[in-house]
């Protein structure tokens, strides 16, 4: 007699092949939609060059993973929702310039580079009263003198064969641009401006942006993403906006980064920055996220020279059910270095925050002087909150520090306010006021603090 034997599978190990599939299949369809445009640049040198760097991201992609709550980076912050959604490639629209008067700064209205779902709109844009010596505009527009350059800081930075990241460079087909050449002051700031219109479809856009700031240079920058639309209201228009900025600060220079994120409450945004600081440079970064379903900042801050410093400022505020994510990495490998950072969390309802900072000081980091700081306000029982400040330190002449709070509205506070003749709805927003101002007034523009404070006001605390 012959007995057979019938394995029964394991239902947990079929979920997570049937849930791997998926994910494979996700990245496959973004990669085709990526790899689907075509390059807005003509210059025929340029075209290759651009074209090998595309074919080489492409061609690492497949050997990189959609990232899941099992990987330790992603452990927090669950995107699969995205894998629910059938994507289509994000094409140029027609914005008429009224639509974006209320976008634009007072400060920047001469300064302003404005991308439609990535595509450059020169009619928007408003770059012709810039003074001598620096560069606003699109890979199409680089003069000659860039070109011969531009390959030693495009996709140059480290860290670039993280998933979303090649995904970006294998969809590459245009870029903002900002060269600020040496010894050049630049008093005006430039506003870089990257609007997503509202499809039936949900879209796919992939902003690109290059600054370099050469030696002794000086210049102001707001990276701002914005839907054209009440980006405040309109939460059922999904789309995946998936950005990637490199900052070269040379020797002596000094880069200050104001980055604004207010997507639709719909929107999936997943943003890289990375910075690369050489000797004696300065870098500050106001990084503040209102909007998106789900969002993700991929802040890091390689140091190539000695004596730089590195101040880092961000502000999440957020409610419902979205998702605020904030990895941030600071990688010391020259001595007499000083960075601060401060990263404030509002999180309503049944919001989710999640800061992850890492320091790393390497032995020949001697003499650093690092300080690091999240600090958290809880304004629902359902609110959550996950800290992680690291630090990693192989130098032994160091002076780093690094702590997390986590706190709701204080009941004395909100008493006194009472007590004072304001009623209780009125004491808990001026207490969120206040928490979240000290990040916002680090902006250096006047009409954007003011803007944001709006923001901040209008989302009332019961």
């Amino acid at each position: 007699m012959t007995i057979q034997v019938t394995s029964i599978p394991n239902p947990e190990e079929v979920g997570l092949k049937s849930a791997a599939t998926n994910r494979d299949a996700k990245l496959i369809e973004l990669l085709n939609l990526s790899r689907s445009q075509e390059l807005q640049v003509l210059d025929p040198e340029m075209v290759g060059w651009l074209q090998e760097l595309r074919d080489r991201a492409a061609s690492w992609l497949p050997h990189l993973k959609f990232p899941t709550t099992r990987d330790e980076e992603w452990r927090v912050t669950d995107i699969s929702p995205l894998l629910k959604l059938s994507f289509q490639a994000a094409k140029s629209a027609d914005v008429p310039q009224s639509a974006i008067e209320g976008l634009t700064l007072a400060e920047a209205a001469e300064s302003r580079l404005v991308f439609v779902n990535g595509v450059y709109a020169p009619a928007l844009s408003s770059v012709a009263n810039l003074p001598d010596g620096i560069f606003v505009g699109n890979l199409a527009q680089l003069p000659i003198t860039y070109r011969t350059r531009i390959d030693n800081y495009f996709a140059q930075q480290k860290g670039f064969d993280e998933v979303f990241t090649s995904l970006n460079t294998a969809g590459l087909t245009d870029a903002a641009v900002v060269w600020v050449a040496k010894n050049v002051v630049v008093e005006t700031p430039i506003h870089l401006l990257f609007l997503s219109t509202f499809s039936d479809r949900p879209t796919l856009s992939q902003p690109r942006c290059l600054v370099v700031a050469e030696s002794n240079s000086q210049v102001t920058l707001i990276e701002d993403y914005l839907p054209v639309g009440d980006w405040c209201a309109d939460k059922t228009h999904p789309y995946l906006i998936n950005t990637v900025t490199e900052i070269w600060v040379e020797e002596n220079a000094e880069v200050r980064h104001n980055r604004i994120q207010r997507d639709s409450g719909a929107a999936f945004h997943i943003g890289k920055s990375a910075i690369a600081q050489s000797r004696n440079s300065r870098y500050t970064c106001n990084a503040v996220s209102l909007g998106g379903k789900i969002s993700r900042h991929n802040l890091e801050i390689y140091q190539l020279g000695e004596q730089t410093e590195t101040t880092l400022n961000g502000l999440t505020m957020i409610s419902g059910e979205q998702i605020g994510d904030t990895h941030s990495a600071i990688i010391l490998n020259h001595p007499h270095s000083t960075t601060r950072q401060l990263q404030k969390c509002i999180v309503a309802d049944k919001a989710h925050s999640v800061f992850n900072g890492k320091v790393f000081v390497a032995k020949a980091a001697q003499l650093t002087d690092a300080g690091q700081l999240n600090r958290n306000l809880l304004l629902s029982p359902k609110a959550r909150v996950d800290t992680k400040p690291q630090l990693e330190i192989i130098a032994d002449n160091v002076k780093c520090t690094h702590g997390a709070t986590v706190s709701q509205l204080d009941d004395e506070e909100v008493f006194y306010l009472q007590s004072r003749g304001l009623d209780k709805v009125s004491a808990n927003n001026l207490l969120v006021d206040a928490f979240a101002i000290e990040i916002i007034n680090q902006i250096p523009i006047a009409s954007l603090q003011t803007s944001l404070s709006r923001c901040v006001a209008c989302r009332t605390v019961e």
